[in-house]
């Protein structure tokens, strides 16, 4: 399972719009709006890099309004919650 987030600079006429069309795509398994140097998060979950790959630079590059991005990919995830068995339903 590769985790990765993605921080997003976004025309704020889209925001709303923008976050829930991330939020439908496979792969994303939630969306942010937030304050500060960015507009949106995203968070991801997929099997291969090469999932994140077609995710973020193929599916979400096309997606109106989305101005630029910074994709930080998860090492190890610290938590109290066993995220690995959480997202892996299904997949």
């Amino acid at each position: 399972m590769v985790t990765a987030i993605v921080l997003m600079s976004v025309n704020r006429r889209r925001i709303n719009d923008l976050a829930q069309e991330l939020a439908d795509l496979e792969g994303v398994s939630e969306c942010y709006s937030v304050g500060g140097s960015y507009d949106l998060v995203a968070l991801i979950r997929v099997r291969r890099t090469e999932d994140l790959a077609e995710l973020v630079t193929g599916r979400m590059a096309q997606l109106d309004g989305i101005e630029r991005t910074e994709t930080l990919i998860a090492f190890q995830a610290h938590s109290r919650h066993d995220l690995e068995n959480m997202f892996s339903v299904g997949l």
